[in-house]
């Protein structure tokens, strides 16, 4: 999932351990639902709201139209789907209070909880989810998410996504109103994690095809999350309350979320200081002294993120990048340890492949300049780019995209210093989150600033990226293809891992630049925003306010 901020855990990073997932996959065992947990010896505050400061990148509450990390962030407090994840990493029954599986495991019978509703009062059904899923993968509804479910090996969902056959014809079904069968063209390992992501989110049919885009307005949204949408003031604030009908409303505490928009990060931390915000992210080359001054509320864990610059060789793409030596010499001429060392300062790591070392069961691969000196980088850059046609006389002419963020700006400001030493000239685009994803989307743009988060536990939700259509690099390897296809039945999927890696660091689609680590600040009067599990997710229901 497209990423940007920094102390939230996704709602997409799904982080279980390996050994949990199996035996859950392959036994259906469950554990249970838990909202907020109030530990022995606390005691309640009067106040149960929440100020958070939020990047100004929401494009849509719509669960099947949403890529980014903002909206997913929201969603998943306004909808919830048949899994959840819990602020350990784990995984719980959210709407499925069981499931069966097949014993050729292609098929997956979720039994849904009898008592949950909409807002609006009607019941939550297993055709909601046949809807959902179905609008999802059709072409009408371009959903940049519409991968997902060929990734998760749905039973025709290739074939519906590229418009071959009906969304009707897709391999999910409602046999009656508390049970959605879920049918696999092969077998996978982590179907559980896939299923709590914000897309396969239930939305109502009636509200939805009624209103059209307009259903996601304050007033209309029609949720059945533990939160409703007040308000939406574009640009300024978002204020969900809680939703007496939510199944397990008895158990939520937090009565109120005020998502307040603040791109600039140091901005956030005054705010934050003054008592204003009760989270916020932390500016880039400031935690160490934030933690000195704040020990008790500043934090840093591992992300499962991944921070890089993506070259556009698609059909819009400059014409120089379409030549791999010159995407090779722009990622080489990148000191990272400059940018982690000097200007992050929060626990952060040099990325020199895609998928975040974090991953469970992932063997990082053995990249060969990871190896090189900066020094050498820097001269083998210079050769590329000699031998592509590239010098004091015809120097490389670049641009770089990036959103609003002093983060990013300064990273930027690095880069483009980097690229000067090896003589490329770069100039600086700074623009709205999204402006960004729009011209991304277009292949309107030369280089742009590129994040993202896992949406499960599991290497493939890095490198699935490079093996969809929409991939923002317009990257097409059929080799690469070819790997990720057969590494959903391989004995051993990190060898196809592996060699996908290899691939791209040859091809060079993308600059990973750092993998992320989850920096930020929590007033020590908050309990359950999880600050030491690396991706662990948060939501307002498991979270409350104590006594100071």
């Amino acid at each position: 999932m497209n990423n940007i901020s920094h102390w939230k855990g996704s709602n997409s990073l799904k982080l279980v351990r390996r050994a949990f997932l199996s035996a859950l996959v392959l036994s259906g065992l469950q554990t249970p639902c838990l909202a907020a947990s109030v530990a022995a010896g606390d005691k309640l505050a009067v106040n149960q709201d929440l100020n958070v400061e939020f990047l100004d990148n929401l494009k849509t509450l719509d669960p099947q139209k949403n890529s980014d990390f903002e909206g997913g962030q929201v969603i998943s407090h306004l909808f919830e789907g048949l899994y959840t994840q819990e602020a350990d990493g784990t995984y719980a029954p959210a709407l499925a209070t069981s499931f069966d599986v097949s014993p050729d495991k292609l098929t997956y019978t979720f039994h849904l909880r009898p008592d949950s509703v909409w807002s609006n009062g009607e019941p939550v059904t297993a055709h909601d989810f046949v809807y959902a899923w179905r609008r999802l993968a059709d072409p009408k509804t371009a959903s940049s998410y519409a991968d997902f479910l060929a990734n998760m090996k749905v039973k025709n969902a290739r074939s519906v996504i590229d418009g071959k056959i009906s969304p009707s014809e897709l391999g999910v079904s409602a046999p009656d109103d508390h049970t959605f069968v879920v049918m696999l063209d092969t077998p996978i390992a982590y179907l559980i994690p896939m299923i709590s992501h914000s897309s396969t989110y239930p939305v109502p049919k009636s509200v939805v095809e009624t209103l059209g885009d307009a259903w996601t307005k304050p007033g209309n949204l029609v949720g059945n999350g533990a939160y409703v949408l007040k308000s939406n003031d574009i640009g300024q604030k978002i204020v969900i309350a809680r939703n007496e009908r939510y199944w397990d409303n008895a158990k939520t505490i937090i009565n109120s979320v005020t998502f307040h928009i603040i791109n600039d990060d140091n901005q956030a931390l005054t705010r934050y200081l003054a008592g204003e915000l009760d989270a916020t992210r932390i500016p880039a080359g400031q935690f160490l002294r934030l933690k000195k001054d704040y020990p008790d509320q500043a934090f840093t864990r591992p992300n499962a993120c991944t921070y890089s610059y993506v070259f556009n060789i698609g059909e819009k793409g400059p014409t120089a990048l379409k030549d791999v030596r010159v995407r090779k010499a722009l990622s080489y001429a990148i000191d990272r340890d400059i940018i982690v060392n000097n200007i992050l300062q929060a626990g952060q790591r040099p990325a020199y492949s895609w998928t975040h070392w974090a991953m469970s069961g992932f063997r990082m691969p053995d990249i060969d300049f990871a190896h090189w000196s900066q020094a050498e980088r820097v001269a083998k850059a210079k050769e590329l780019l000699a031998q592509a046609g590239f010098g004091p006389s015809n120097p490389l002419k670049i641009d770089i995209a990036y959103n609003t963020s002093e983060g990013h700006k300064k990273i930027a400001v690095a880069i483009q210093q980097f690229w000067k030493g090896v003589g490329v000239n770069a100039t600086l685009s700074n623009m709205e989150f999204k402006v960004l994803l729009d011209r991304m989307r277009e292949g309107s743009f030369d280089v742009a600033r590129y994040g993202w988060c896992a949406d499960y536990d599991e290497a493939s939700s890095f490198l699935n990226v490079f093996a969809e259509k929409t991939n923002y690099a317009g990257y097409v390897n059929e080799r690469y293809l070819q790997l990720m296809n057969q590494s959903t039945t391989s004995a051993d999927p990190n060898a196809d891992y592996q060699k996908a890696e290899l691939l791209l660091a040859e091809d060079m689609p993308v600059a990973p630049i750092y993998f992320y680590a989850g920096v930020g600040l929590v007033k020590p009067d908050i309990r359950g925003i999880p600050v030491k599990s690396a991706g662990a997710s948060w939501n307002a229901k498991d979270v409350y306010r104590v006594v100071k």
